[in-house]
């Protein structure tokens, strides 16, 4: 490899005995991808189509699954390449826009969970209020600013970042991270500034507001009847649940961040596989199974055998496509 080829072309150094494994990892990797995107699209498909679910919490719900599907297609299709690769390599610039999409829609869903508690905290907490307040207007603002903020938010580092000189071409882990930041020859002043920035207006401001909102509703349900109680726990414990799996893997990707090279590669690795394996299929599975009309929804339609065979099918030609496009797109010059 040439030296102009280095400044292009960044290793991902973080697979462990990939070329011992790789069927295993690709199929593992394959599977999972295709559930994802079956389960996310199921719940919205049935969202969408019975309109006794046209409500803001099921149209957040259906908001964060498609976050999901679209946080999966930015990571899967190039893992997927890189397992039946020689070589798992990307170009700085792909590796740029991937930092951006993970970021980006890694601060989407905190904000949709943050709506998703404000939404919680009005229909239990004023329900005489709630129709008022949770307008169409209101949840489109909210789902606007759910996306737009963290896009404009993480665009700001990534593009100070396209300028800056590496002076490293490995990078720790299967896919492009804050690890990013340890190639580069000069730690970026402004790029630390709008990264904390940016972790406080997408990740710690919204947590906190999440715990103050549950935090009132379980204040104001202890003091109410036992009705009460229970339409919280059928209603918050999946938006919990989702809560903690995701904040673990935030907390997790921060640290492995800053103490990287104390970590070991097989240890990076499962953990690393963790935010891009379990929670985008956790998602559609906990609301799935705890979402009381949703599961019904779901149980009605997986009588119909016709129905899921559609959708399987409808799939498996969505993932085939959007493969052949990363292929095209981002490994092109990498295999030459």
């Amino acid at each position: 490899m040439d030296d102009k080829l280095n400044v292009t072309y960044i290793t991902l150094d973080g697979h462990v005995e990939v070329g011992k494994y790789r069927y295993l990892y690709f199929l593992v990797m394959l599977t999972v991808y295709i559930l994802i995107i079956c389960c996310s699209f199921t719940i919205v498909g049935l969202i969408w189509r019975h309109n006794n679910l046209h409500e803001p919490m099921y149209i957040f719900i259906a908001a964060l699954l498609l976050n999901s599907v679209v946080f999966s297609t930015a990571m899967y299709p190039k893992l997927l390449i890189d397992f039946l690769s020689k070589k798992q390599m990307i170009s700085y610039s792909a590796c740029l826009f991937q930092f951006f999409l993970f970021y980006s829609l890694s601060g989407s869903e905190f904000l949709l969970l943050a709506a998703m508690a404000y939404d919680r905290y009005v229909s239990i907490c004023k329900p005489l209020q709630y129709p008022t307040i949770m307008k169409n207007t209101t949840v489109s603002i909210f789902l606007a600013l759910a996306w737009l903020v963290p896009a404009c938010q993480i665009a700001v580092p990534v593009i100070l970042s396209t300028d800056i000189k590496l002076c490293k071409f490995t990078l720790k882990g299967i896919f492009c991270n804050n690890s990013i930041y340890s190639l580069h020859c000069v730690t970026s002043k402004a790029i630390s500034i709008f990264g904390v920035i940016a972790l406080l207006n997408i990740g710690l401001f919204p947590l906190l507001f999440i715990l103050f909102t549950y935090t009132r509703i379980f204040v104001i349900c202890y003091r109410s009847c036992r009705n009460v109680r229970k339409k919280a726990a059928q209603t918050c414990l999946p938006h919990l649940l989702v809560l903690i799996s995701f904040s673990c893997l935030c907390a997790y990707d921060v640290i492995i961040a800053r103490l990287g090279s104390d970590f070991p590669k097989t240890v990076r690795l499962i953990m690393t596989l963790q935010a891009v394996l379990y929670h985008p299929l956790f998602n559609p599975i906990i609301y799935g199974l705890k979402m009381k009309e949703i599961s019904k929804h779901l149980k009605r339609l997986f009588c119909q055998s016709n129905a899921v065979s559609c959708i399987i099918s409808d799939v498996t030609v969505i993932v085939t496509s959007v493969m052949l496009i990363y292929r095209y797109l981002f490994c092109s010059k990498s295999e030459m």
